[in-house]
């Protein structure tokens, strides 16, 4: 049989799944250690009883809700439900933020409602510059709710007003960030649900 050279497409589909690859390879090398900080922290907040926070824009916004969803119900492990709240969902309460205060404030204004001291909130916006983001993040730091930035690129306005930042840099392109994003959350579930097991194991044989 004649060999068959590879289609445009063909091409091109190796082509974004190696550049997807080497975006999340690069970000597994260089931030191991913060990711595993956060990791941490979100153990220790949902130990104590308190709440995840997850809001961002357009894709980031699927990601918001398709993590709070792993908390909420489960990831791998069979265990009691997490507290966990994507501020991305509520159509009535961003629809009515929005025609009242502006765009800007549609997660502040949930944070200021909801959050609590020792509270985790997720402020994911792929640039780092999304204003109803950076809003939300001032109104984590009135409400002492511990703020994660997941971003991309330079990191933006962002990187400089979160307590624990997980930037992937590297590249400025929307589609190798996000899917690198959420990569980083199903590590965040998988882990921190091990981690929350292990230390309820450690309980019972006391």
């Amino acid at each position: 049989m004649p060999h068959c050279m590879p289609s445009a497409h063909e091409r091109e589909i190796q082509r974004i799944f190696d550049d997807s690859g080497r975006v999340r390879a690069r970000f597994a090398k260089r931030q191991k250690k913060a990711l595993a900080a956060v990791i941490e922290a979100c153990s220790d907040a949902l130990e104590k009883g308190n709440t995840l926070f997850f809001f961002g824009n357009g894709g980031s916004a699927a990601d918001a809700q398709h993590l709070a969803a792993e908390f909420v119900n489960r990831y791998k492990l069979p265990r009691a439900p997490l507290p966990a709240l994507a501020l991305t969902t509520d159509s009535s309460a961003l629809t009515s933020i929005a025609n009242d205060f502006g765009y800007k404030e549609v997660f502040a204004k949930q944070i200021e409602a909801l959050g609590r001291s020792g509270d985790i909130a997720f402020a994911i916006s792929t640039s780092g510059n999304a204003a109803n983001v950076l809003r939300a993040v001032a109104a984590c730091r009135r409400r002492g709710v511990t703020v994660v930035g997941l971003t991309g690129g330079s990191g933006g306005k962002l990187a400089a007003s979160v307590d624990l930042l997980l930037c992937v840099d590297g590249t400025s392109e929307t589609a190798r960030i996000q899917e690198t994003h959420i990569v980083i959350g199903h590590a965040i579930c998988e882990l921190v649900e091990n981690e929350l097991d292990r230390r309820a194991g450690e309980k019972r044989s006391r």
